[in-house]
């Protein structure tokens, strides 16, 4: 399974951005979908998740600015980043977890987008 993230770029502090994750290949059912951050010099982190039936977790840090949505039809899962913050800055990467159709599961990372927020 193929993950193709987009939307990434350059903000401005208090801007936001809408990043896209898109699954293909062989897939059955998709249980959770996420997003992760990694900023330079950190480890990588858990910014959201939302699992089939909707529901979701989020970082404290982003909960109130960030809003994760998937669209089961698409395979795809977006991320809503409203009132950006400088430490917001990162590449985010987008991870799904599932079964694919042999059943075999699959736990599958996209290749990352930039996100710089500017003061």
């Amino acid at each position: 399974v193929q993950l193709q993230a987009s939307g990434g770029g350059l903000v401005q502090a208090g801007g936001c951005l809408r990043l896209s994750c898109t699954a293909s290949g062989s897939i059955l059912k998709i249980n959770s979908m996420g997003w992760y951050r990694q900023a330079p010099g950190k480890e990588r982190e858990l910014v959201a998740k939302i699992r089939s039936g909707g529901t979701t977790n989020y970082a404290d840090s982003v909960k109130g600015r960030f809003t994760i949505s998937r669209d089961n039809a698409k395979n795809t899962v977006y991320l809503q980043m409203n009132s950006l913050k400088p430490e917001d800055t990162a590449v985010y990467y987008c991870n799904n977890g599932g079964l694919q159709r042999s059943l075999r599961p699959f736990d599958s990372w996209g290749q990352g987008t930039l996100v710089t927020v500017s003061s």
